[in-house]
């Protein structure tokens, strides 16, 4: 997310911290974002990744399948944590929520359909 851009996650987490926190290097990082297991963009100057999108050790489940719907669908990166984060009261405030609640389906729902 460009530094422009004020919407978005409440808490952010830099990639070496990410990598204590998952116990594994700083190289499986960039390559679980390589990948599309996650999402980092600049905030700040610096990459980062919305602290909602990690649960304990590991990224929400059914992330890295958002990830690709909404890259299938045209997205690039910045636009998809705005896509996460647009507000929507019905999936618990917003995409990014809903992953981590019980409406992580119909969020996965809602991303399908944008790719027709």
């Amino acid at each position: 997310m460009s530094d422009s851009v004020t919407a978005g996650p409440a808490a952010w987490v830099n990639l070496p911290d990410l990598a204590e926190k998952f116990d594994v290097s700083i190289s499986k990082i960039h390559q679980m974002i390589r990948d599309g297991h996650l999402l980092a963009v600049k905030h700040d100057g610096v990459r980062k990744v919305p602290a909602e999108l990690v649960a304990n050790s590991t990224v929400l489940k059914h992330l890295p399948g958002i990830l690709t719907l909404l890259r299938d669908a045209g997205y690039n990166d910045e636009e998809a944590l705005r896509w996460l984060y647009e507000p929507d009261p019905t999936v618990d405030g917003n995409a990014a929520l809903g992953l981590g609640g019980d409406r992580a389906r119909e969020v996965k729902r809602r991303a399908q359909a944008l790719g027709f």
